[in-house]
């Protein structure tokens, strides 16, 4: 983008979405080094989700039992409009569509079921072999699609003064992750729970929604449904937390919760006394 102001007009630039993961791999020669230790796979995932689960034995094992070049985790969409991209065949090819390149109208067609016909919302939780990933960074790297994202751009006013605007004033062009899927042999769509594995943090504090505190909030719902599931019982208010060293999914929590009462807030560690902070306490 070309930026003006009074002093003269200069260049910005900016990184080119997550799509560019390939062409790292391949100028890094890190995919070189995954293919002489033998690694067959890899788990690909988004930071922004505080329910990812790292990784899941389910879904790779899936993949494998498939023999799928890459595979993705769905979830049912909450509404049609929701902010996701969706899963889908386009002339024949898998590819993702973001919700801001499907139309209102399309977003609200349903099959003769009365479902939505594109219900399948992409979390970016994926699976790739790394000869799938050689073979992309080798014949498709420059073939990835550029996708729009309209952005707040900082830019200068008429006086030359920097200012971020609170409306999107231009445009970014990436490539995302997702976009190697149509060059997959086997392609594999997993649908998950979105209350065990999907809360999505986009926006600041406060907002109510895809925020940290929904974050919080959700995290602390699915170990609260762990610690009672497992046979313990909770009172009071406030979060709960599971060490991922006590628990990665819930599994192996009886020997620890079982038939015992615990006070909200409470968190589930290794070590049997102390305080952690002002709201987590161990067990």
């Amino acid at each position: 983008a070309v930026v003006s102001t009074q002093s003269g007009h200069y260049g910005r630039g900016a990184p080119g979405g997550n799509g560019d993961l390939y062409r790292a791999l391949g100028q890094s020669k890190i995919i070189d080094d995954m293919l002489k230790k033998n690694i067959r796979s890899v788990h690909v995932y988004c930071v922004d989700n505080i329910l990812v689960k790292i990784p899941d034995p389910l879904f790779i094992g899936c993949c494998l039992e498939r023999e799928s070049d890459c595979g993705a985790k769905v979830v049912s969409k909450a509404h049609p409009t929701e902010a996701v991209g969706v899963i889908c065949i386009c002339n024949g090819k898998v590819k993702v569509v973001e919700y801001s390149e499907i139309s209102t109208e399309t977003a609200h067609l349903t099959g003769d079921n009365g479902k939505l016909l594109f219900s399948q919302g992409n979390i970016c939780n994926h699976y790739f072999t790394t000869s799938f990933l050689r073979k992309v960074i080798e014949n498709h790297a420059d073939d990835l699609a550029f996708h729009i994202a309209k952005k707040k751009i900082p830019t200068v006013d008429d006086e030359g003064k920097a200012f971020v605007p609170d409306k999107p004033n231009g445009i970014k062009m990436e490539r995302f992750v997702f976009d190697v899927f149509e060059f997959a042999d086997r392609f594999l769509a997993l649908e998950v729970n979105r209350s065990e594995e999907f809360s999505p943090l986009k926006n600041g504090p406060g907002t109510g929604k895809c925020c940290p505190e929904t974050c919080r909030e959700d995290l602390s719902s699915l170990h609260q449904k762990w610690v009672k599931a497992a046979g313990g019982s909770l009172s009071g208010e406030g979060l709960c937390e599971v060490s991922p060293l006590v628990s990665s999914a819930g599994e192996n929590l009886s020997r620890i919760v079982d038939g015992k009462s615990f006070t909200l807030p409470l968190y589930l560690d290794l070590t049997e006394t102390g305080k952690t902070n002002g709201f987590h306490s161990k067990l």
